[in-house]
């Protein structure tokens, strides 16, 4: 008779540990959001979702879980802010400039322009809509994409946000040792660094401007930092998605992965946020990434068995 109270007992303090080690994470999170990069309601609605969720039920708690992956790829990146890469290396600026003009400079009446420039020139409402399209599209589709993945095959869907995750950071990494200006930068203020530099809409504005909102005009005002062009990781996340997708199986969804990917590829450079050199980093980072994600779950036993564990974890 004595063990069933032990055994409820056992239980109620392994709750009382998650919701201990929530709260203490969750405080811990905003504390030192606070001191870093300062308050922002985002950081409120990050802990709100994360605790609703892990609290709420058996399920939604496994599906927040497997999405912290994402999450710590948004704090990697909110954190940013804190340490600008210009602090740590030169910003290229007119080198990068010269080097897109002279491996994909487009004659316009004598006179040598980049693809950004052209299309700067050349823009129209129809591209503007679309465009804008296919650059909000960037953060939904890998995210539905692994919520789809997470209820068909557990397994993929680490897989995928693992090797999400890996891009980013290899792509982070290249921001610190080659910051990058970013076209706009360029045709707003030629080739003067200027610190602190706010982010700009470029050519995303006009489709604000057509259908009088305010959506890419907020997203950029938060911009980690505008001298992070190079490598494009928007350039890198399609690929990762469609690559994924196939393994996955996803049949017609495929064409829409790649229509999105070559898409986002195309908006780069018609808004003037990439170069087009930007846009071939990011393809090559997530190979990369794809790469070396594959090679270290074939050879590395230590990672097969983290992956087992948190597979086994949320199942």
């Amino acid at each position: 008779m004595k063990m069933l109270p032990d055994s409820i007992d056992q239980k109620e303090t392994l709750d009382r540990k998650n919701i201990l080690l929530v709260l203490l994470l969750s405080i811990g999170y905003l504390v030192l959001s606070y001191f870093l990069i300062g308050y922002k309601q985002e950081q409120l609605l990050l802990v709100a979702l994360f605790s609703g969720c892990y609290f709420l039920s058996a399920v939604t708690r496994k599906f927040i879980l497997g999405f912290s992956v994402f999450i710590v790829f948004w704090i990697i990146f909110d954190y940013m802010k804190a340490f600008p890469n210009y602090l740590y290396n030169d910003v290229h600026i007119g080198s990068l400039y010269l080097k897109e003009k002279a491996f994909f400079g487009l004659d316009d009446h004598g006179t040598l322009i980049t693809p950004n420039e052209y299309w700067l020139k050349n823009h129209n409402s129809f591209l503007d809509v679309l465009t804008g399209f296919f650059y909000l599209s960037w953060i939904p589709v890998p995210l539905i994409f692994g919520a789809f993945l997470f209820f068909k095959n557990r397994r993929l869907f680490f897989y995928f946000s693992l090797t999400f995750l890996l891009v980013n950071l290899l792509g982070f990494c290249l921001y610190y040792v080659y910051p990058a200006a970013p076209p706009w930068y360029v045709q707003r203020y030629g080739f003067d660094f200027i610190p602190g530099t706010k982010g700009n809409t470029a050519g995303l504005i006009r489709f604000d401007a057509y259908f009088n909102v305010t959506i890419f005009k907020g997203l950029y005002e938060k911009s980690s930092n505008v001298f992070a062009a190079m490598p494009s990781l928007h350039s890198s996340y399609p690929l990762v998605v469609l690559y994924y997708g196939i393994r996955s199986k996803a049949g017609w969804l495929n064409l829409f992965f790649a229509a999105v990917m070559f898409g986002i590829w195309f908006s780069a450079v018609y808004t003037s946020h990439h170069y087009v050199l930007d846009v071939i980093a990011g393809i090559v980072c997530a190979i990369a990434g794809i790469l070396l994600f594959n090679g270290l779950v074939k050879k590395s036993r230590l990672m097969q068995n983290f992956l087992n564990k948190i597979i086994e974890a949320v199942s």
